[in-house]
């Protein structure tokens, strides 16, 4: 038992009293050098909710008539009332009267009060530890010499003041970035400027935002750049340690605005007919160090962050579109892994090894899905070089995507938004992003290489760092059947934790509502209901892919797990000692950390450039599709994927009543319902740029009064900005 859980028992015990620090000290024999010590353990047990401290200064258990609950406070975007969060346990109710000064994402200190609908509530009794989240507002005006920000986040309902020397020359009408709250006696909050984002009303200061509150680092540390400056542009090599591949054809397949190419590819047809395929990846590891700068920086980023207006890269550009990046008709130093094929999609044989390769050709998605998909002559003219490679390879990647679902993999190939800005960052076109046969080649290619890198890794016993997919919980495969119902499908399988559903069953769905127009619909909230695949140093296998081993390997460029997976490897390969079990593990939790913080920086980005693209379409029609029912309205869907509310209280030819089991939304006159995958015709209304949310009107309930209510809300929220 460690000292904290000692004093816990102690201060739970029949025999402890009501005592300040210095007798406790004094009673607990606690020597003057070892005070610190003995404080930072009193606040960890106050901070666990475990002890409280009063007014006068006395050390009290959380038990009994004194119960004491720690946990986050969570404020509602009314800023009314909130929620003490609380792990393993249901949550508290807190009413706005019963905050104290408490703000959105502070730790508290809860005592109970009473009970509300058969909940519990509380108050607020002490702030353990303010929020530590970055706080972005605006300048709305000036009392004096201070100035008043009000937070964007409405869950944050204080305003807050800011004097004169923490002002950072800000000026009313700014969005800045605030931190150091502390609270006068009075109850006022105050503050400093970190940062000015830009005016209230301009897009890129919404965005500047985004990438503020997710914690997206956009510079390079001043050590990081020094380093880079010592890289140079031309590579060295040693022929004893290295394959040299550069007389194999080999090339890289992107995007036609891709910038680092960190994956490229070969195939060669073997005597016995088998396929041997190469995919080879930038040895990004040669030159980021372990223990460097570079390295530090790279861990802290753990992914590149990809918005529509920009790249946030891991690495700088010297290295990610530079020396490292697979560029055409230069020797790069690369890792490959080299797989023999049989017809039927089994890997017979595989090979990793440190090489250099020279690129032939950059191609791109583009050219290559016409010349796939429609034998475009000027294609096949400009590449004729390279066809027998290209024919192989879309052979090969049928045969292997085929063999994938036989086994249960599941396929989420449903249409996904592309966002087209402009040189300013303003967004000029929205559209359904293509997916052609190009495409689907280097995903299979890429997904071979990693499944057998991480199978070679598993059976050498090596440090490593796994992609790992789970089984969806009970509780989300529920709420999916629930889901189904209505369109009469259903996922097969008993949902019990001793037989758990396959994957094959999710794949199944799909199948059904292939080419529907509800598949969208119905695999976004599949993708949902599985669990968040994530990097562990132990092999759990992956369950979407229905495969048992999983790796990321094939993009160090951008992604931190993919650099360590490299040079564990290499030191196998070296036959040098391994890397530390325990740093794998680390480097995993804040990889997938920082690549859920890049996930919500990436899609809230999204949302504000759907919502900014919206408004020049404010007061035209469109033809949508109910992509979700609720208690409150409905979502609709419009051709290009955007998103936007029907509120009920905006449905006006009747009264809607909601049918939670069913999904369906039906007016008790009327009789007329709507449930998902309905076709509706729509007036776009709104479209907000702070909430990043848009409205629609069912075109048939547009009247004077309703578009009068949208435009008064516009210009009051105006009025606010100014």
């Amino acid at each position: 038992m460690d000292k904290k859980e000692r004093l816990a028992e102690y201060f739970h015990s029949k025999h402890y009293i009501p005592l300040k620090f210095d007798e406790l000290a004094v009673m607990l024999d606690v020597p003057q050098e070892e005070r610190t010590i003995f404080s930072d353990v009193l606040k960890a047990l106050e901070s666990e909710g475990c002890i409280f401290v009063t007014k006068k200064g006395r050390y009290m258990p959380c038990t009994g008539a004194n119960e004491r609950f720690s946990g986050v406070l969570r404020c509602n975007a009314s800023g009314k009332f909130g929620f003490l969060v609380r792990e393993n346990d249901e949550d508290i109710y807190i009413p706005f009267s019963a905050m104290g000064n408490a703000l959105h994402g502070d730790r508290v200190l809860v005592k109970l009060t009473g009970m509300r609908n058969g909940k519990s509530e509380g108050a607020v009794v002490k702030v353990l530890e303010r929020s530590k989240e970055p706080i972005v507002g605006v300048v709305f005006t000036k009392h004096g010499k201070l100035l008043r920000v009000k937070p964007d986040d409405r869950r944050i309902y204080a305003e807050i003041s800011v004097r004169p020397a923490g002002a950072a020359g800000a000026a009313v009408g700014q969005r800045v970035a605030l931190s150091g709250l502390s609270f006068s006696p009075d109850g006022h909050v105050f503050g400093r400027i970190d940062a000015i984002l830009g005016e209230s009303g301009d897009l890129s200061s919404y965005m500047e935002s985004i990438i503020l509150v997710n914690k997206i680092k956009t510079e390079f540390d001043s050590g990081t750049l020094d380093e880079i400056a010592g890289i140079s542009d031309e590579i060295s090599w040693d022929p004893e340690e290295r394959e040299d591949l550069r007389g194999l054809t080999v090339f890289t397949i992107d995007g036609e605005l891709a910038r680092d190419f960190d994956d490229a590819v070969s195939i060669e047809r073997l005597d016995n007919g088998n396929f041997y395929l190469g995919v080879h990846i930038a040895d990004v590891s040669e030159y980021v160090r372990e223990g460097s700068m570079l390295d530090r920086e790279a861990f802290e980023r753990g992914t590149s962050v990809y918005l529509p207006d920009r790249v946030i890269p891991m690495l700088p550009e010297k290295l990610s579109n530079g020396v490292c990046s697979l560029n055409p008709k230069v020797d790069r130093l690369t890792l490959s892994v080299f797989m023999e094929i049989d017809m039927s999609g089994k890997i017979i044989s595989n090979k990793l090894a440190k090489s250099v390769i020279r690129s032939a050709e950059r191609l791109t998605y583009t050219d290559m899905n016409r010349l796939f998909e429609n034998n475009d002559a000027e294609m096949e003219k400009r590449y004729a070089h390279l066809l027998p490679e290209l024919k192989d390879m879309l052979s090969l990647s049928e045969i292997l995507r085929k063999k994938r679902f036989e086994r249960g993999a599941i396929d989420f190939d449903f249409p996904e938004s592309e966002i087209v800005t402009d040189e300013n960052g303003e967004p000029v076109e929205i559209r359904t992003a293509e997916r052609g046969a190009s495409n689907r080649l280097i995903e299979e290619f890429m997904l071979a290489a990693n499944e057998t890198v991480a199978e070679f890794a598993y059976w050498s016993e090596i440090p490593f760092i796994y992609r790992v997919h789970e089984a969806p919980s009970i509780e989300k495969l529920s709420a999916f059947q629930l889901f189904l119902k209505p369109f009469g499908l259903y996922v097969k399988g008993k949902i019990d934790a001793e037989n758990p559903v396959k994957p094959k069953a999710f794949e199944q769905i799909i199948d059904k509502v292939r080419g529907t127009v509800v598949e969208g619909i119905i695999s976004r909230t599949m993708l949902r209901s599985l669990m968040k695949a994530e990097y562990r140093a132990e092999n759990d296998g992956h369950f979407g892919l229905a495969a048992k081993y999983y790796c990321h390997f094939t993009s160090p460029i951008r992604r931190y797990p993919d650099l360590v997976v490299h040079r564990s490897l290499k030191r196998m390969l070296d036959g040098r000692p391994s890397l530390d079990f325990s740093f794998m593990r680390t480097a995993a939790k804040q990889s997938s950390e920082r690549e859920t913080s890049a996930e919500y920086c990436e899609r809230d980005a999204d949302d504000l450039m759907k919502a900014a693209y919206m408004l020049k379409f404010i007061g035209t029609e469109a033809e949508a599709v109910v992509s979700g029912v609720s208690a409150f309205g409905m979502f609709a869907e419009l051709e290009n994927g955007i998103e936007g509310m029907i509120r009920l209280e905006n449905m006006t030819d009747d009264y809607y009543v909601y049918n939670d089991t069913a999904q369906t939304l039906t007016g008790e006159r009327t009789g007329k319902q709507y449930k998902i995958g309905d076709s509706v015709s729509v007036m776009i209304v709104r479209s907000d740029l702070l909430s990043r949310k848009i409205d629609f009107v069912l075109s048939e309930d547009v009247s004077h009064d309703i578009l009068a209510k949208f435009d008064e809300t516009h210009k009051k929220r105006s009025r606010r900005k100014k």
